[in-house]
């Protein structure tokens, strides 16, 4: 049977505006979603998914229907023209933590950038260019751990030719597969560089032959596949030229291709604040060529461009396609991943922002109350707990992954964390503020407590945690989460006993004999007392005796006698069964 009415909806609507749709007063609909486990006001945002449910729920005969809508934020496929020239390839070099992906960048652009890295892991995304035979080639050294997975993700969709660094000592681990994953998810060439091969424990046929587990097959005669392998050392710079030109070989295969005469876009890389400079924004020129005095929109940002900078800091008068560059003039920080696209003017860039910001709005997960959440709040049996949480990065990159690793962590529904506030910048009295109101960890990423706000912090008893290493932050945040989780109860059988005779009962003790019919019996351990399947109830043993003495513990076919401690009178019968067992609490762990 059809429904009677049809009603269009857009993709997110306000409580508010649903009820006005569906004819109903507001307080029902709210009550609803009250039922649901929703507390949920007027203006609160549902998704198309949660209104559909809602709908059902209230046995309403209406079909919702989602409307068709265009955001402005979508990064759409460049055509190109008949005029497009020859671009530099822009290379992801990922791979497992300790693999050497950063001091291999070091070997090829002569820098020696992770001496200063926490735990000699990438932290943001930092893109580089180097030369080589005159041509250049881009470098995106993206972060090194699985946490990141979000940002990595973006790395490797505008990526063209893709270097998972494997060490020749090592071989393939967790997120090398990872890699490999997402290059293949972006349809980009992989080139693999066997590292380490300076050490003695190198074994490069090994590597070649767990990564044809995994579907990358070399190129060279023995393996017959089409994936290039370079032996290289970052240690002594072995065959880091071989690699380059490996990569631009691939490269030419592309036919890699960019349009100059456009207006300049691409994507933000990376973004943080910088006293004296303001918002200091790195930017990937995809297409056109990007000059100072430019109006610049990305995402829910604008700016005029101020200052052109290269990979090295130095002033530069255009950027064209595959060229990362660092700009400042940024109204406001935009977010990473958001595609730039180039304006006329301050009042073109205005109303792009504004349509921008009404479209993410519309979309914000954190406004919103998701299909997802309202079903996963519908089939929970008991009341979770939440873990409130405050999130300070030193850039925008950072923040976008550590909040992003932060909601990937699962506890099956029984902690909730909630990300009530985020920033780049500091940890300020502000935060401390928020913090004292609610039980909450402020969790800083690369970023300082200054005294003042340190002072405060030990005032209010606020818990601010520090880190320079993305997974340690992870795994104290998954530590504080496991704390709040409920012990489990775990039952341990022992043994089993048939009763061949009671002897005494009185109100709180009953002393009976009987055979170990299986496993063991001990004294000070819990028994289930049944007859045939019926439980009687739970009795606690004080004595066990076997021919006239105690004993510490009675085996199977062997005769004993007991004492059972009771708290009601319980009247046994020959031919009962007892089942001795253990009972703990055991502290919980996540998956």
């Amino acid at each position: 049977m059809s429904p009677e009415k049809v009603l269009v909806v857009a993709d997110s609507i306000t409580v508010g505006e649903l009820a006005e749709t569906l004819n109903l007063p507001v307080t029902t609909l709210v009550g609803e979603l009250f039922k649901n486990g929703i507390v949920a006001t007027i203006n609160q945002r549902i998704d198309f998914e949660t209104a559909t449910i809602i709908v059902e729920e209230l046995g309403l005969d209406v079909e919702l229907q989602k409307k068709e809508a265009r955001t402005v934020s979508e990064h759409k496929v460049h055509q190109l023209s008949d005029h497009a020239v020859d671009r530099p390839p822009i290379v992801a070099v990922m791979g497992h933590v300790d693999h050497g992906k950063t001091s291999l960048l070091d070997a090829i652009l002569k820098t020696h950038a992770a001496d200063g890295e926490a735990g000699g892991i990438t932290q943001h995304i930092s893109a580089y260019q180097t030369v080589r035979k005159d041509r250049s080639i881009t470098l995106l050294d993206t972060p090194g751990h699985e946490a990141f997975a979000a940002l990595r993700q973006h790395g490797a969709t505008l990526t063209d030719v893709v270097i998972i660094v494997v060490a020749a000592d090592d071989g393939v681990k967790p997120q090398t597969i990872e890699a490999i994953r997402f290059a293949k998810s972006a349809n980009a060439k992989i080139v693999v560089a066997i590292n380490k091969m300076d050490k003695e424990a190198a074994n490069p046929g090994l590597v070649k032959g767990q990564l044809a587990e995994h579907g990358v097959i070399s190129d060279d005669k023995t393996w017959g596949g089409d994936v290039p392998m370079v032996e290289v050392s970052a240690k002594t710079g072995l065959n880091v030229d071989t690699l380059l030109d490996t990569v631009l070989l691939v490269a030419d295969i592309e036919e890699l291709k960019a349009d100059v005469d456009v207006p300049a876009e691409g994507l933000v890389i990376e973004s943080h604040m910088e006293t004296g400079r303001g918002s200091v924004v790195g930017l990937l020129v995809e297409q056109g060529e990007l000059k100072p005095g430019h109006f610049l929109v990305a995402g829910t940002a604008y700016g005029k461009v101020r200052t052109l900078l290269d990979f090295a800091g130095k002033t530069l008068k255009s950027a064209g396609p595959s060229t990362p560059v660092t700009v400042t003039g940024f109204k406001e920080l935009p977010q990473f991943g958001d595609v730039f696209s180039i304006v006329k003017n301050e009042k073109d860039a205005r109303h792009a922002v504004a349509i921008a910001k009404v479209e993410r709005e519309k979309n914000a997960a954190s406004t919103n109350v998701t299909g997802a959440d309202i079903l996963k709040m519908m089939n929970q049996q008991h009341e979770s707990q939440a873990l409130n949480v405050i999130i300070k990065a030193d850039v925008q990159g950072s923040l976008t992954s550590v909040m992003d690793s932060l909601r990937l962590v699962d506890t099956g529904g029984e902690i909730n964390l909630h990300i009530i506030a985020s920033g780049v910048g500091n940890i300020s009295e502000n935060d401390i503020r928020m913090a004292a109101d609610v039980n909450t960890i402020i969790y800083g990423f690369n970023v300082m407590l200054p005294p003042a706000v340190k002072r405060l912090a030990m005032r209010d008893k606020a818990q601010v945690r520090i880190y320079k290493v993305i997974y340690e932050l992870l795994d104290d945040a998954r530590s504080s989460m496991e704390a709040m989780l409920a012990p489990e109860v775990v039952e341990t059988e022992i043994g089993t006993l048939t009763i061949k005779g009671v002897f005494r009962t009185m109100k709180d003790e009953i002393i009976a004999g009987g055979e170990v019919t299986s496993g063991k019996i001990v004294s000070d351990v819990l028994v289930r007392v049944k007859r045939g399947k019926e439980i009687l109830g739970e009795v606690e043993v004080t004595k066990v005796q076997r021919q006239q003495q105690e004993a510490k513990e009675v085996f199977e076919g062997e005769m004993c006698g007991l004492s059972l401690k009771t708290t009601k009178k319980l009247l046994l019968e020959e031919g009962d069964k007892l089942e001795f067992f253990t009972r703990e609490l055991v502290k919980r762990t996540l998956k």
